[in-house]
């Protein structure tokens, strides 16, 4: 019997696969599908810095407009907490998720500047979030600001949002000069997890509208290596909980991203566009090769492949390029 369990955060899971954050999450009947179907747990959509940072001026803008109208006005006005453009629906969607499953809900927080939105992280505790995913997604368009200058920045950020029990994952992007240096510095600022890597928003140009096109492009297996790659280099290193997401579009691909270092895998575009029951076919795929290759467990097969296992590390590193590029025959 396979046994796929493990351990992610110090949570347990009965399963690698994890509802990445994404629309699945706002609907518990697709999370309970999700769920059946074998998912070890969900991470909810991401609440954006943006949303909480306007909800908190909108409530002081209501509190000020009435300043004047009498010395005693602010006394009888709610705290500014009590207004909600986002947050509040978002603990409610939190809260019952929490009531109906029992498998981890982890909710989702998506800024790159420190403020007051920060605290958000602990009010998500409180509701019984059983870790974090930070989304560090950033752009980084300003002409002053340097590379170096966006990771103190960031590592503020989550030494700031580390300061909740739960565990803190980061969902980082692939655009760091020095990738694993980074994430030992997250480390060391407190992330108890690594999620590796947020697809960044990439809008193109509609050449007939003479506008940018706003579509969403789901993931497909292509983008799985460059996953591969950085969990490679990685997981021998730190005494992170490594989560990939994107690209993960059946269960061969968990398997190399297993054998590459990860605990988990995360399932966003797959699910939206086969439905939160593919998991099962995912499930019975991983099992099936495990089985195949004499692996008990999926902990057993972990960074089997990883640089510091693998017979031939050089394939990993820049030196095998060239073996690439010598491969390919016009």
């Amino acid at each position: 019997m396979t046994n796929l369990s493990v351990t992610w955060l110090g949570l347990p899971l009965s399963s690698p696969f994890v509802v990445g954050a994404s629309p699945i999450s706002d609907n518990l009947d697709a999370v309970a599908h999700a769920v059946d179907a074998g998912a070890g747990a969900v991470v909810m959509r991401s609440l954006f810095e943006e949303q909480l940072t306007l909800e908190q001026l909108a409530a002081h803008r209501y509190v000020d407009a009435h300043v004047d109208g009498g010395a005693e006005a602010r006394t009888f006005l709610p705290e500014s907490q009590a207004f909600s453009m986002g947050a509040e629906p978002y603990l409610r969607r939190l809260e019952k998720l929490r009531k109906r499953f029992t498998i981890p809900v982890l909710a989702s927080l998506n800024g790159t500047t420190q403020g007051g939105w920060t605290r958000y992280a602990r009010t998500l505790e409180s509701a019984g979030a059983q870790g974090i995913e930070l989304n560090l997604y950033d752009a980084a368009p300003r002409l002053t600001e340097s590379g170096a200058d966006v990771e103190a920045r960031q590592l503020e950020v989550v030494a700031a949002v580390g300061s909740v029990k739960v565990p803190v994952s980061v969902k980082l992007s692939p655009y760091y000069a020095a990738l694993p240096h980074f994430v030992r510095r997250l480390e060391a600022a407190g992330a108890s997890g690594i999620v590796l890597f947020n697809r960044y928003y990439q809008p193109d140009i509609d050449l007939e509208q003479l506008d940018v096109d706003l579509h969403l492009h789901l993931s497909t297996p292509a983008e799985l290596p460059l996953r591969l790659h950085a969990l490679a280099l990685i997981s021998p290193h730190v005494g992170l909980s490594l989560a990939c997401s994107g690209g993960i579009h059946g269960g061969r691909d968990a398997a190399k991203a297993i054998l590459s270092g990860a605990h988990v895998v995360q399932l966003a575009s797959v699910l939206l566009a086969r439905g939160p029951t593919v998991i099962r076919r995912l499930t019975g795929e991983l099992t099936a090769w495990l089985q195949e290759k004499g692996y008990t467990s999926a902990d057993e097969a972990r960074g089997v492949l990883s640089h510091a296992s693998t017979p031939d590390p050089q394939r990993w590193e820049r030196l095998n390029y060239l073996k690439v590029l010598d491969g390919w025959r016009a």
